[in-house]
């Protein structure tokens, strides 16, 4: 499973992001990726809807139909309805055994599970 954190630089979200993941992925193999985004054209071109975008296996399942590309700050929908700065845990947690089934199930290797994430610049 391959997920990629899009975030504009120092987005004080991007933290929060991580920190649930972690928690979210809760041994699964997963390769993760931190980019800054730095241009309009850059958050186009990768699918950026506002900092930070969790896109897994290349894919935002938190995307909402018609929202442009953008720079701006992202807000998230909780449980509760109320706006977070990121996915919440269960959300989180079900994009990825989503994926787990879209994939038809990926053997799961506790021992390697979360990996530091990576910033780039693409």
């Amino acid at each position: 499973m391959r997920i990629t954190v899009l975030s504009v630089p120092d987005c004080p979200n991007a933290p929060v992001v991580e920190e649930r993941l972690a928690r979210a992925l809760d041994g699964r193999d997963a390769d993760v990726e931190r980019i800054e985004v730095g241009s309009p054209e850059q958050a186009v071109r990768l699918g950026m809807t506002g900092s930070p975008t969790v896109l897994i296996d290349g894919v935002d399942p938190f995307a909402v139909p018609g929202v442009p590309a953008s720079l701006s700050c992202r807000l998230y929908r909780g449980p509760d309805g109320r706006a977070e700065r990121a996915p919440s845990l269960a959300d989180l947690r079900r994009a990825l055994e989503d994926d787990d089934a879209a994939c038809g199930g990926r053997a799961q290797d506790a021992d390697r599970g979360w990996r530091t994430p990576r910033s780039s610049i693409g």
